[in-house]
């Protein structure tokens, strides 16, 4: 959608929604107000940043109960095709989407797909990733040493297998034979999994049930993850947000129910709804959390020198502050050093080591 001044939607939600209020700070002059931030999408137009990108995801709201499993396939296809206007560097699928809610029942021998060499699923969806030059997250059954996963695979931008990601906390019925999966049961997979690496980040991935234990979640932040991919049948919620929020990496969320992008802070950027089942959002990489205290006091400078070279918002529900960088050459974690602001992470390690420090 682009209106008369050829703003696009992605420019008229930055503008309107995520300016900074000097309120919300409790300053007055020298904070720039949201009126300021609007210009900057003026200032460097749609060019993207180095370290921006485009991310979206689909949920399966409206394609189940689903008659036969090629059906759904179609119509999943059908539905990322909404999102290719948008560009997208990343799509993100709900889990086991060729199969769940499906009523024709296939043994899992037969759906499960080598992890190395693309079968009947994923060479459709890797044809999809290397007509649209994105990458792509095809969760499906695969099998390895006669074992059989609940699995994530990451489809490169030629649509070659760049990763994978076995689900580390399947329920019970999915492990035991013939309950959840007709022929067989799925193998939990390893705690610690690698990350994979892309041309624009670290990514790490998650299924499911897997958000009720925070190991997984915990590893991906020590390994550096950038994004968070989760595949699910249900839509986890809040603890999505609290994990963004205390882990500070992106998730996109592609579920049976909903999709969603959280941004770094927590905080919603875009969500599926009862008219639009695909959920999309441009996410700069170039971006840390700090917090209101002690950091209020040194943005009047940090301001001063650098303007809308910075974009920075504050989450007043969490008096969390999210600075990104606005201008390639200019990168945040440099500022944050220069004017001695500790980022969320480092803030909270330093005041652990005091405590413990002085712990009786």
């Amino acid at each position: 959608m682009v209106n008369k001044k050829n703003v696009s939607r992605r420019n008229f939600i930055r503008q309107s929604s995520l300016g900074l209020s000097a309120s919300s700070l409790g300053f007055g002059a020298g904070i720039v107000s949201s009126s300021v931030v609007s210009t900057i999408d003026d200032v460097h137009g749609d060019k993207k940043l180095p370290r921006e990108i485009c991310v979206a995801s689909v949920d399966l709201k409206g394609l189940w109960p689903e008659t036969r499993r090629e059906l759904r396939i179609k119509r999943i296809l059908e539905r990322m095709d909404e999102v290719t206007g948008m560009k997208p560097d990343l799509v993100c699928l709900p889990e086991l989407f060729d199969t769940s809610w499906v009523e024709e029942e296939i043994p899992l021998n037969k759906l499960a797909e080598d992890e190395k060499i693309p079968g009947q699923v994923t060479t459709r969806i890797a044809a999809f990733a290397k007509k649209n030059n994105c990458y792509v997250v095809c969760p499906l059954f695969t099998k390895k040493d006669g074992n059989f996963y609940n699995s994530s695979l990451l489809l490169d931008r030629a649509g070659s297998i760049a990763g994978v990601y076995h689900k580390t906390h399947p329920t019970e019925t999915e492990i035991f034979p013939n309950q959840a999966f007709k022929g067989g049961g799925t193998v939990p997979g390893a705690i610690d999994q690698p990350l994979i690496e892309t041309d624009f980040g670290k990514l790490g991935m998650q299924i499911c049930y897997d958000a009720n234990w925070a190991d997984g979640w915990d590893n991906l932040k020590k390994k550096g993850a950038d994004i968070v991919l989760f595949s699910s049948q249900f839509p986890g919620g809040r603890m999505l947000n609290y994990y963004a929020l205390k882990n500070e990496y992106y998730i996109v969320s592609s579920t049976g129910q909903d999709a969603r992008i959280v941004d770094i802070s927590g905080n919603d950027l875009d969500c599926t709804s009862e008219f639009v089942r695909y959920a999309w959002a441009t996410i700069n990489l170039d971006k840390v959390n700090v917090t209101t205290w002690p950091t209020r006091d040194k943005l009047p400078g940090v301001f001063k020198k650098y303007g809308d070279r910075l974009r920075i918002k504050v989450w007043g529900n969490t008096d969390v502050i999210t600075i990104e960088s606005r201008d390639p050459l200019l990168k945040v974690l440099n500022v944050l050093k220069e004017f001695e602001i500790p980022t969320y992470a480092d803030l909270l390690k330093n005041e652990t080591d005091v405590q413990n420090k002085h712990r009786l």
